[in-house]
């Protein structure tokens, strides 16, 4: 593989951490393309995504996907909280949650 980059992207939690690692994995366990290959650790609250092309063209298309694989979960996972946040809420105010 002539290009590679190695990125280590901080999560706010260990939870959202293994949420997006698990999510991820099967997209690194085969790559959709011969051009390129990924590979997922975790080192205490990062994520680190290392990808190897056969040029620049590959690598940045890896790259692309990958990050915008990790925004959907993180935005998933966002929204969830905030309904979440949103119903505990209601609930107090209604007196059936304390």
């Amino acid at each position: 593989m002539k290009a590679n980059a190695v990125l280590r992207l901080k999560l706010p939690s260990k939870k959202s951490l293994e949420i997006v690692y698990r999510a991820l994995m099967p997209e690194t366990a085969k790559s959709a393309t011969t051009r390129s290959k990924a590979h997922l650790k975790i080192e205490g609250l990062f994520l680190v995504l290392t990808v190897e092309a056969k040029d620049t063209v590959a690598l940045r298309a890896a790259l692309n996907a990958y990050l915008r694989w990790i925004s959907a979960v993180h935005n998933v996972l966002s929204t969830l909280n905030s309904l979440t946040h949103v119903q505990n809420t209601s609930l107090c105010e209604k007196g059936d949650f304390k």
